[in-house]
């Protein structure tokens, strides 16, 4: 019993450091956001909210967007700037308000890595994986500064992972599985993953997900489809990304000179094979090791940006929080490195054109990222046990009901 209380007594205070480390986090992106104009896409983000306030967060699909770039955001996201965009006529600052839903993300993404990690290690490393997302510099400069929604799909996919796999709560998780997609589509790529570790959990789970999952997606989904399905499929679901050659295979291919053919189809058609390769991956290690869905969430998504020929500072924090699930050193490794990255990239000229020695630490954050996912591969997959934790082995239950 002493040993037991002890235990908890440490789970309490190292959940108290996580929460201030949290809290301390979250006040210094806002200092950064209200102090800061922030890259371009903080004005892309203010035209775009401008332009849904005129034609809705639905019709905004199919109207062309002149001087913006294409608004390749989910229904939700347009919902959430049509409401910052309301509350500018309050007086608040749009630059400011665009970078709070992602800071926001930061501090309950700490507080989630540290319930994720808490029931698979011990209290003292769950404690630093929670911090390390609260301090983490590629986070801070990217929801403090650029402000983009990217940390908020993987708050969102992350706590559908933690939900099903640790808290029983499968309807809940769908409701979280669909709000991580309807705010940046990113995520679509750990859905199928999603509902294998709902099936291996049985028919009573895989309904509660699914019913979850299809009631809000529906709900945000549903009016896009019915009105402009064609627009939304153009704008939000063949989204390749941008044509920049500054991170991954994309940029090693240009490095090595690479025929503009295959690099052309790296960034086009290529993409969706990156995508299945990952969706396959997530599948497999969800069928394997459905306990560590947290886990195979955090491999998935990082597995996705190591193959993405996408170059966007921002996309940096889709493996951010994911390799403190993986694992303290891989965490901190990987924050440092690329939030070095991510620090030097916006104090630049521009986001989307680093100088040689960035495009060196890009590399390297590559690599960084690549050696990660290999050893939190092999701890995955190392885990005890290919049951899920929603089910209880039949003799563990006699034993607890015998007298």
């Amino acid at each position: 019993m002493g040993i037991r209380m002890w235990g908890e007594r440490d789970v309490r205070r190292a959940g108290a450091a996580v929460l201030l480390a949290a809290a301390a986090g979250l006040i210094a992106r806002m200092i950064i956001a209200a102090n800061s104009p922030g890259p371009a896409d903080v004005r892309i983000f203010r035209g775009f909210a401008e332009a849904i306030t005129v034609y809705g967060p639905v019709r905004i699909y199919e109207h062309p967007l002149p001087g913006l770039p294409v608004y390749n955001h989910p229904p939700l996201a347009g919902w959430m700037l049509m409401g910052l965009d309301s509350l500018t006529g309050l007086g608040f600052s749009f630059s400011t308000l665009i970078r709070i839903p992602a800071s926001a993300a930061d501090f309950c993404c700490a507080l989630l890595v540290f319930e994720i990690v808490r029931r698979r290690a011990a209290p003292r490393t769950a404690m630093l994986c929670g911090i390390g997302v609260a301090v983490s510099p590629v986070l801070i400069a990217t929801s403090g500064y650029h402000g983009n929604t990217d940390a908020v799909a993987i708050a969102f996919a992350l706590a559908a992972a933690h939900l099903l796999a640790d808290r029983k709560a499968p309807l809940a998780a769908g409701v979280a599985a669909a709000l991580s997609i309807s705010v940046k589509f990113i995520p679509v790529v750990v859905i199928p993953a999603l509902f294998v570790a709902a099936l291996r959990g049985g028919r009573p789970v895989l309904v509660r997900f699914a019913a979850g999952f299809a009631g809000l997606g529906a709900l945000v989904w549903g009016p896009a489809l019915v009105t402009v399905p064609l627009d939304l499929e153009r704008n939000v679901l063949e989204y390749a990304g941008g044509s920049y050659r500054l991170w991954g295979l994309v940029r090693f291919a240009d490095v090595i000179g690479l025929p503009e053919s295959v690099i052309t189809f790296m960034q086009g058609g290529g993409h969706f094979l990156v995508v299945l390769v990952c969706v396959a991956a997530g599948i497999r290690l969800a069928w394997l090791r459905p306990a560590q869905l947290p886990g195979v969430v955090a491999l998935t998504l990082g597995l996705l940006l190591l193959l993405s020929t996408a170059s966007g500072l921002q996309y940096l924090t889709w493996a951010a929080a994911g390799m403190f699930v993986l694992g303290a050193a891989e965490g901190f490794t990987y924050s440092a490195v690329v939030g070095l990255v991510a620090v030097l990239g916006y104090s630049g000229r521009s986001a989307v054109r680093w100088s040689e020695p960035v495009l060196y630490l890009g590399a390297a954050g590559w690599l960084v990222l690549a050696a990660g996912l290999a050893t939190g591969l092999r701890r995955v997959l190392a885990a005890a046990g290919p049951a899920h934790p929603s089910t209880e082995t039949a003799p563990r239950a006699q034993l607890e009901n015998a007298p």
